[in-house]
Formats: C-alpha cells, sequence, structure tokens
C-alpha cells in the first residue's frame, strides 16, 4: 500500500519529472504542435470561406442562368410573335394580289365576251342584210302578181337558202 498512498517524495519526483517534461514540450514541441494546429486550422477556415464563397458563387450561377433563360424564352416569344405579324402580312398581301389579278382577269374575259358578242352580232347583221338584199333582188326579177306566183317564189328561195 506504499505505493498507493502519495508521500512527500513521490509527490515532489512526479511534480519534477512533470516540470521537465512540460519544459522539454515547451520547448521543443509546443510550438510546432500549436503551429500545425493554428495551420490546420487556418486551412480549414479556408476552405469553409472557399465553399461559402463557392456556394453564394454558384446561387448566383442559378439565378443568372434563370434570367438568361427567361431572357431567351421572352425573345422567342417576341420572335415568334413578329414572324406571325410577318406572315399574315405576307398572306394578307397575297390575297389582296390574287383577288387584283382575279378581277383583272374577269375584267379582260368580260370585255372579251363583249367584243365577241359586238363581233358575232355585226357578222350576223351583215349576213341578214346580205340575204336580205338576195332576196329583194330576186323578188325584184319576178313578177309578183299574183298569190300563186308569190307563194311559189317563196318556197323556191327558201329552197335555195344555203346556211353557212
Amino acid at each position: 500500500m506504499d505505493l498507493v498512498t502519495p508521500h512527500i517524495g513521490l509527490i515532489f519526483w512526479m511534480t519534477l519529472s512533470f516540470l521537465i517534461v512540460l519544459f522539454i514540450l515547451g520547448k521543443f514541441a509546443w510550438k510546432p504542435i500549436m503551429k500545425a494546429l493554428k495551420e490546420r486550422e487556418d486551412s480549414i477556415d479556408g476552405a469553409l470561406h472557399a465553399a461559402e464563397k463557392a456556394k453564394e458563387e454558384m446561387s448566383q450561377l442559378i439565378f443568372n442562368n434563370e434570367q438568361l433563360m427567361k431572357e431567351a424564352k421572352e425573345e422567342r416569344d417576341a420572335m415568334l410573335r413578329d414572324a406571325r405579324k410577318i406572315r399574315d402580312n405576307v398572306i394578307g398581301e397575297a390575297k389582296a394580289t390574287a383577288e387584283e389579278e382575279g378581277k383583272r382577269i374577269v375584267q379582260t374575259a368580260k370585255e372579251n365576251i363583249h367584243f365577241e358578242k359586238m363581233a358575232a352580232l355585226t357578222d350576223l347583221k351583215n349576213q341578214i342584210a346580205t340575204l336580205s338584199i338576195e332576196i329583194a333582188e330576186k323578188i325584184m326579177k319576178e313578177d309578183l302578181s299574183t298569190n300563186e306566183k308569190q307563194k311559189t317564189l317563196v318556197t323556191k328561195l327558201l329552197n335555195e337558202i344555203h346556211f353557212n
């Protein structure tokens, strides 16, 4: 039990050896250990700071990407609206041009029909006039004093007429 109960000598030597170990550690080991701990603490703080900065940059990049996407969608929508307007204008102009061309063609056709009709009527009038003159000549050549002669002449003339 002597070893378990502390005596003054044991306490003195234990304290002396503790102080020597403490002095040696303080002289040679304490500064490098503290320096290493400080460097480790600084590197951890730097890494945490860098991670926080990277996180902020990522959130900023995400925000910028969202803004760019929003602007791109708005620009795309504007381009689509402009394209639709241009398409509608082109279609409208094409319809108007087609309608004008159709009206012009119809008008030309009506004029041509009118001219052909007038030419046909003129030709018909000329033929009727020619036939009338021929009939009048033949009537003048014949003596038409009796009804019998008139009927015979009309029948004869009708048989002689040749239609073109």
